[in-house]
């Protein structure tokens, strides 16, 4: 799924508030990493990931590699944080905004 650039502002806003969930650190992205990731997917729809400076990839490179492996979509990258969602596929809690293109 491809977000528009008004439901990426949606879910900025809601991100705003979040902690983030896991911290990625010198191991950077293991399977266990993206398992871990994958299964709290199964609680929340909306993610927040912190990147520790020891990590010794890029935040936005780890941010894409997250996404990728867990079938999210990246929302945003911000200092050494990402934000990943990926809806309920029986009942999606986040309604997102239409796209009003004509």
């Amino acid at each position: 799924m491809t977000l528009t650039s008004k439901q990426r502002a949606f879910l900025k806003g809601l991100a705003s508030d979040l902690e983030p969930v896991f911290q990625i650190g010198k191991g950077s992205v293991t399977p266990e990493v993206t398992s871990a990731i994958s299964e709290a997917f199964n609680t929340h729809e909306l993610i927040k990931v912190a990147v520790l400076k020891n990590c010794p990839y890029d935040v936005k490179e780890v941010a894409s590699t997250v996404a990728d492996r867990t079938r999210s979509d990246l929302v945003q990258v911000i200092g050494r944080k990402f934000v990943l969602y990926k809806p309920f596929k029986d009942e999606p809690k986040i309604i997102l905004p239409k796209n009003t293109k004509k």
